[in-house]
């Protein structure tokens, strides 16, 4: 059993949450305590990425049989998500591993903003807000509010970039797989398949008329389904109140307001660099974390493929810090803890991703301290 470190702890809310939900600065934690965190760290990724919502593109005839469409196409219709017309449910995420959460879903949307309350209906209570791109996360039980700014590709799938659509399609493919019934709402059946082993595949369940994602697999290399996301309670146009959820956002009295202190940076000016890049993921954003009670900062690099993200964390570790090395799995989400050294100085890496194992491998193996200007084919996280 390995040791999770402040990183680790950081992680999950960060990559995980909707909110990018981190509790900012955790104890080191224990393997039992990163089993019981897990199962809500790996619900709010997926709120964070699916929950943007539905696509406005109607189509003709929710009954005719579906138009044929290509990777990009289908990647596009899912990503015009965060342009959806309202919607209440019941969200439910499982695992292979037999874990459940599920979360109550209010969604408004009118093309310009974006409102949107997430109660939790398992584990610690907690409430989230968010209004476009802004995020507030109420634990009641410790009367905190958590309040940051998530950033824009925080989202399925993450086309960011134009040059995310073209990473795509090297890596992927897509096929029409059929159609079904998701919580009452006739959907289009899409199976996206990796072209390698860095990366999982994926079976999304797409409303017919509005193409939002109702359900979603996520596929190991076999075709197994390793975490399956759903709404098991789904009103589409439904009449949710945008005064009544902005007023549920900024109703904080009796609540201690904690902010966050993410600092946009590049992994230049971080002093890291990867020295080769690892096949199909492209830097997006980096940050820089300043942890409570002083200390030096963490760092956040992160990665995707315009499907799957990877975030690396790196903290510097002080003299006598004892930590120890592994690899941990729960349902689709890998996580990588590994000592860093360069001459008398160490750091200690934390990746995560859902992703296979070996992916977080080669971007651990690749991933280097020092002035990148110092070193040859580095890659930085300039996005092209």
């Amino acid at each position: 059993m390995f040791t999770l470190n402040k990183a680790g702890r950081l992680v999950f809310a960060r990559f995980f949450s909707l909110a990018r939900l981190r509790e900012r600065v955790g104890e080191r934690a224990s393997g039992a305590g990163w089993r019981h965190n897990a199962p809500r760290a790996m619900f709010n990724v997926l709120l964070a990425g699916l929950l943007a919502g539905a696509v406005c593109a109607h189509a003709a005839d929710q009954h005719a049989a579906p138009q044929p469409r290509s990777l990009a196409q289908w990647l596009e219709r899912l990503q015009q998500a965060s342009r959806a017309s309202s919607y209440r449910g019941t969200y439910v995420v499982s695992s292979a591993a037999g874990t459940l959460s599920s979360a109550h879903i209010e969604h408004y949307g009118d093309g310009g903003m974006q409102l949107e309350r997430v109660e939790m209906l398992t584990g610690e209570p907690r409430v989230i807000f968010r209004r476009n791109d802004t995020v507030r996360v109420y634990l009641p039980v410790q009367r905190v509010v958590r309040s940051e700014e998530r950033a824009p590709g925080n989202r399925f799938p993450n086309l960011l970039t134009p040059s995310l659509v073209t990473l795509a399609e090297a890596f992927y493919t897509a096929e029409q797989a059929g159609q079904g019934r998701v919580a009452g709402a006739d959907a289009d059946i899409v199976l996206i398949k990796p072209l390698d082993g860095l990366r999982y595949g994926y079976r999304i369940w797409s409303e017919r008329q509005t193409g939002m994602i109702v359900k979603i697999q996520t596929l190991d290399e076999h075709g197994h389904v390793l975490e399956q996301s759903a709404f098991s309670e789904l009103t589409l146009n439904a009449r949710v109140r945008p005064g009544k959820l902005l007023r549920g956002m900024s109703g904080a009295t009796g609540y201690r307001a904690v902010h966050s202190d993410q600092i946009p940076t590049t992994a230049q000016q971080e002093g890291w660099a990867l020295n080769a890049p690892v096949a199909g993921f492209a830097p997006q954003t980096c940050y820089r974390q300043r942890m409570q009670g002083g200390g030096e900062p963490l760092v956040q690099w992160v990665f995707s493929d315009g499907l799957a993200t990877v975030s690396l964390f790196m903290e510097r570790l002080g003299e006598g810090v004892a930590a120890r090395e592994g690899v941990s799995a729960m349902g689709a989400t890998h996580v990588l803890t590994r000592r860093i050294t360069d001459g008398a100085q160490a750091w200690w890496l934390t990746a995560v991703g859902e992703v296979p194992a070996r992916t977080l491998q080669e971007f651990a193996a690749r991933l280097q301290p020092g002035r990148p200007a110092e070193k040859s084919g580095i890659i930085s996280n300039d996005v092209k």
